[in-house]
């Protein structure tokens, strides 16, 4: 007699032969296409963590807005403290994972890796209140900028912008403190979540605006001053990437423009190389630009093609 096993769904389990496949996944994973950082097992970092960090961290800068609503005078410091512990505690154990992806960590022991960690985590906890204070100025500039917004709480709950703004304020501290792999994680989750595209080594001055947001990228070496206003799906992006005599790319090298202080550019434009935005200036929808444009300067695709003429 045969007895047929079933998985509860009612349908006798196939035969896949997985014998072979499972052997030649075994070969391709340990010897002929080894990925591995350093040829090393390693603990990656957790997107699903660093995502209950980042909420974490929201709750402690804006409590009632990204914690808990009923909170009081009385009881919001003792809610601040005690996310912000556990919120902490969390991101050191990120850290460390991160740290385990650059070069030189090699040769550092676990000990050193833990203690460089809860060093940066430190030094971040510190940055707070800086952040806030930048974060409080894109959002006043936000409810400046937009006719639409109607209160700072739809701004902050309801603008994928503002929302992707957040995740960069928090990702840069932490790649200027030297956790690069986190900071690359927490703007990549921002982008799953709002379409919004900022590498977290880009440098952005306070009163940043991303209207409507879907499809914004913004460079690893791009500059902007502050009082920066952008719409959907406009590209801060580089012109060529230079290589070495090997024809390897060489990574971080300046490629990505400079935008200076109050400066516009609307929907679609796409803005290429190492040049520079002159203050106050405007860049009109869909414009594709790879030269310098002076300050107070009203670039529209109009002008462009008469300049090319």
């Amino acid at each position: 007699m045969t007895i047929d096993t079933y998985d509860g769904t009612g349908v006798r389990p196939p035969h896949w032969n997985l014998g072979p496949v499972i052997e030649q996944l075994r070969i391709s994973r340990e010897a002929t296409h080894n990925i591995r950082h350093q040829g090393r097992v390693r603990e990656l970092p957790s997107r699903e963590a660093l995502t209950t960090i980042v909420n974490g961290l929201s709750a402690v800068l804006f409590p009632t807005h990204y914690g808990r609503p009923n909170l009081t005078d009385e009881s919001i410091d003792y809610f601040v403290g005690d996310t912000l512990n556990t919120t902490l505690n969390r991101l050191t154990e990120q850290v460390r994972r991160g740290l385990q992806f650059r070069e030189q960590s090699n040769h550092s022991s676990e000990e050193a890796l833990t203690e460089q960690a809860n060093n940066i985590t430190r030094e971040f906890a510190a940055g707070l209140p800086g952040i806030r204070a930048l974060l409080v100025s894109d959002v006043q500039a936000a409810f400046a900028g937009d006719p639409a917004a109607t209160s700072v709480a739809e701004i902050m709950l309801c603008y994928p912008g503002t929302i992707a703004i957040l995740h960069y304020r928090l990702a840069h501290l932490l790649h200027q403190l030297g956790a690069p792999f986190i900071a690359r994680l927490i703007c990549d989750i921002a982008h799953s979540k709002t379409g919004v595209d900022i590498h977290p080594a880009a440098q952005i001055g306070a009163s940043f605006f991303i209207d409507h947001g879907t499809g914004v990228v913004i460079g690893e070496t791009a500059i902007l001053g502050q009082g920066v206003r952008l719409y959907q799906h406009v590209t801060l992006g580089a012109k060529r990437f230079p290589a070495d005599a090997n024809g390897a790319l060489i990574k971080g090298t300046p490629r990505h423009p400079i935008v200076e202080d109050d400066v516009v550019i609307y929907a679609g434009a796409t803005i290429l190389g190492r040049i520079t935005i002159g203050a106050g200036s405007t860049i009109g929808g869909n414009v594709w630009l790879t030269q310098s444009v002076p300050a107070n300067s009203n670039v529209s695709q109009a002008q462009m093609r008469n300049d090319c003429r």
